[in-house]
């Protein structure tokens, strides 16, 4: 099962063992303090080439999360760590999707209910415009231009040759600029039983987005391509409603829904004996959360 059901504090590195190997993300992790160099010959004992992603084993919303090119970067990121860290493998499948899935306990069968596309951030040169002024000119970019003058310092200035595109982002998280689209048309009998197959191999494991990159559509209906970086359990929500445009009623309407599908599976789960979080544990979890969020922004 899942710490808290997912809903603060849980760590991801025991969440994703408990995904069927053939499904997830190969993970490496690193309990703190460490050294830099048992991180750098442990990524080398398991043949790992750049890009890596590193992430806080806590975390959320994208937080700390970053792709790592070379050696000095990774030296770099793992120096200015005060907490357990995870590596892995940068998957190149071309395809990111965010896969909601629930199920009751009392059923053989669950449900899909949400599948966002991410489309992430970039700019696409016109010969004439500086980088500077093409992210300023972008509505979702220029929120992220303090951060992207540091990310590319020796571009800023530069002007992008015409029909140039530039991945200014690739990590996948609506707070980094990356574009949430329905993608719920996909949602079918097939898909369903793959995320059934995948989901029953999980022991406890309910209700939760699957954050993952498949190598295509095709393949991912064939239970094939699949690679899962990311479990998340109660605290997650169904991505498809940061649509541009999506209405705020809908959306609004989809939460109340979800967690009213979360409290029907936590009083089944109660009656079959799994016991409710106390306040005491709930508090507990709480100063935990705040705690590692004052070290990821430090």
């Amino acid at each position: 099962m899942i710490e808290t059901g997912g809903m603060l504090g849980e760590v991801k590195f025991d969440v994703l063992e408990k995904i069927p190997a053939a499904y997830r993300t190969p993970t490496l992790f690193f309990a703190y303090p460490f050294l830099a160099e048992d991180v750098l010959n442990r990524i080398s004992a398991n043949n790992w080439n750049y890009p890596l992603i590193f992430k806080p084993d806590v975390g959320e919303r994208g937080n700390r999360v970053e792709k790592i090119e070379n050696k000095e970067q990774a030296i770099q990121y793992l120096a200015t760590c005060e907490y357990d860290v995870l590596a892995q493998p940068f998957i190149t499948y071309p395809i990111e999707l965010g896969v909601f899935y629930y199920r009751y306990p009392s059923q053989e069968k669950g449900h899909v209910i949400s599948v966002v596309a991410k489309d992430f951030l970039k700019v696409k040169g016109d010969g004439k415009q500086t980088l500077e002024q093409l992210i300023h000119a972008n509505p979702r970019a220029v929120f992220q231009s303090e951060r992207l003058q540091k990310k590319y310092p020796a571009q800023w200035h530069q002007v992008l040759v015409d029909q140039e595109e530039l991945l200014l982002e690739p990590i996948g998280n609506h707070c980094r600029g990356t574009s949430f689209k329905n993608a719920n048309g996909i949602i079918d009998e097939q898909l369903v039983s793959v995320f059934d197959a995948i989901s029953k191999e999980i022991d406890g494991f309910y209700f939760g987005r699957f954050d993952m990159k498949c190598s295509s559509i095709e393949d991912l209906m064939k239970g094939e391509g699949i690679s899962i970086m990311e479990l998340n359990g109660a605290g997650s929500e169904q991505g498809h409603i940061y649509h541009p445009g999506f209405s705020f009623f809908t959306a609004l309407k989809t939460i109340l829904r979800q967690w009213r599908i979360l409290f029907e599976i936590s009083v089944e789960n109660h009656e079959r004996g799994v016991p409710y979080m106390t306040l005491k544990e709930a508090r507990a979890y709480l100063r935990k959360s705040k705690q590692l969020r004052v070290k990821y922004s430090a």
